[in-house]
């Protein structure tokens, strides 16, 4: 049996180094296709309607799966950032060289980065508190609900425990590690007033 260089499971393609390359150039390509669609009939649709269907056929497959997307190159989340801000322009009717900060503004939409990050946090949340499927609970634990480090000084911080890897390529991708920041940032911004959930769309 030979080792695969790329699998398909549950509609995201993992390539041997996971730099997603493999998922995000079918992905883009699908997007702006269908945004070419809706574009050839968007002057007979009023704002809501072009703005459910970008956000069921665009948006839908821009966050499906995205923490997968944690750590990549900036390059392929600027991509994706295409896409959305593509999206963006048609929903708003704005041109192609209207500053794009005001618009995902007006649209409440978080960038790739942040939609990432947010996703992040409540895989991180859930799982610490034992709402995410036991095998991610299994790998995302508090410091202090590890037996042999409960009495460690660290058991009274927030960190979490990262699994080992074994595979030096995925060095540059440490997923588990940036949880902890992420998670913390939201709780931070949370306690302070300054989070808004609203401001990502439900999709």
């Amino acid at each position: 049996m030979k080792p695969a260089a790329s699998i398909h499971d549950h509609g995201v393609y993992l390539d041997s180094d996971l730099s997603m390359r493999l998922h995000i150039t079918p992905l883009v390509c699908t997007c702006f296709g269908v945004l070419r669609q809706i574009r050839s009939i968007r002057r007979s649709l009023p704002r809501q309607s072009v703005l459910t269907l970008i956000s069921s056929l665009v948006m839908s497959k821009l966050d499906y799966c995205n923490v997968a997307f944690t750590g990549l190159p900036r390059r392929e989340l600027d991509r994706l950032q295409s896409v959305m801000n593509a999206a963006a322009r048609l929903t708003v009717g704005a041109q192609r060289h209207d500053h794009i900060t005001p618009l995902l503004a007006d649209l409440h939409w978080l960038r790739i980065p942040q939609r990432i990050q947010y996703k992040l946090c409540v895989l991180v949340f859930n799982s610490v508190h034992g709402s995410a499927p036991r095998y991610l609970q299994e790998v995302i634990r508090p410091v202090a609900n590890v037996e042999p480090r409960r009495r460690l000084r660290s058991a009274s911080s927030a960190d979490l425990t990262v699994p080992a890897t074994r595979r030096s390529t995925l060095t540059g991708r440490p997923r588990l590690c940036r949880g902890r920041s992420a998670c913390l940032e939201h709780y931070l911004m949370q306690s302070c007033g300054a989070y808004n959930p609203t401001i990502l769309n439900a999709h």
